[in-house]
């Protein structure tokens, strides 16, 4: 994989991880320019912490986890509030489902081993292997992703399933001078490819491009010359909705794989993923 970047410009808009990645992209010959299009805040407010009082006070049937970064920080808040041992004790006893490898690791961490995991990363598979399972009148406890989850709050609810959801952290849009940066770069062609991390880092580029009247040219450079690059399916869908149908993004939703995969598609060893594949 040496120097197969050689030249390329690579907009990196994840924060988590970006020096890490922008290093992979140097050792490989490209240019990383650093553009966050997603700022992350931790709640610490009285709402989550009523939440983990709850989920000890009265376990659920279930324990839903959706990131690695967000089961970590409802850990370490309840070993600040003193309640760690007896919530990992309920989860040893109760069932957990869990999306993602990095959710599955944090799990491990603890001697967790979750029932239901996701059969690709994506929402939609934890969906599908769910849906073996009788959830009818269960207690389902849902730990977000810096978003709301409609599509799968919706889902446990038509199973019959009382869902009680739970937010440890909440992303937020950057300054607007860095998505101003970041939309420069793409529509004037300064850059070959944009990297997204997660889903809304997609929404808050799309929704400031739309709000300074140039998503159209937004969308027609990542049809054309700027190749969008995303760590996983669920990133890539969020592409695909926005009308970009030509997407490069590695089987396995891991940061280093997607710049790997990247320097294949340049390479012309591998073709990006299309809208519907």
């Amino acid at each position: 994989m040496a120097r197969r970047l050689e030249g390329k410009r690579i907009a990196l808009t994840g924060p988590r991880r970006a020096e890490e990645l922008g290093k992979l992209i140097e050792n490989m010959g490209g240019i990383p320019l650093y553009r966050p299009a997603q700022g992350t805040v931790f709640l610490e407010d009285e709402k989550l912490r009523q939440g983990i009082r709850t989920w000890v006070s009265q376990p659920p049937d279930w324990s839903i986890f959706t990131t690695g970064i967000g089961l970590s920080a409802l850990f370490e808040m309840a070993e600040e509030m003193g309640l760690l041992e007896v919530l990992l004790a309920n989860l040893s006893n109760s069932r957990i489902a869990a999306r993602g490898y990095k959710t599955v690791n944090v799990l491990k961490k603890r001697q967790l081993t979750p029932h239901v995991r996701d059969d690709d990363g994506s929402t939609d598979g934890l969906i599908r292997e769910l849906a073996a399972y009788e959830l009818k009148g269960a207690t389902v406890l849902l730990q977000l992703y810096g978003d709301r989850a409609p599509k799968l709050v919706e889902w446990l609810e038509q199973q019959g399933a009382v869902c009680t959801e739970i937010l440890p952290y909440r992303h937020i849009a950057p300054p607007e001078e860095d998505l101003n940066r970041l939309l420069l770069d793409i529509v004037e062609g300064k850059v070959d490819a944009v990297s997204f991390t997660s889903s809304p880092q997609v929404r808050f580029l799309l929704e400031y491009a739309e709000k300074q009247g140039r998503f159209d040219e937004l969308i027609s450079a990542l049809r054309g010359p700027v190749i969008a690059v995303a760590v996983g399916k669920v990133t890539a869908q969020g592409l695909y909705e926005a009308g970009i149908p030509r997407v490069v993004a590695p089987k396995e939703e891991r940061m280093g794989s997607m710049i790997v995969e990247l320097a294949r598609y340049f390479a012309g060893e591998s073709d990006p993923l299309l809208a519907g594949k």
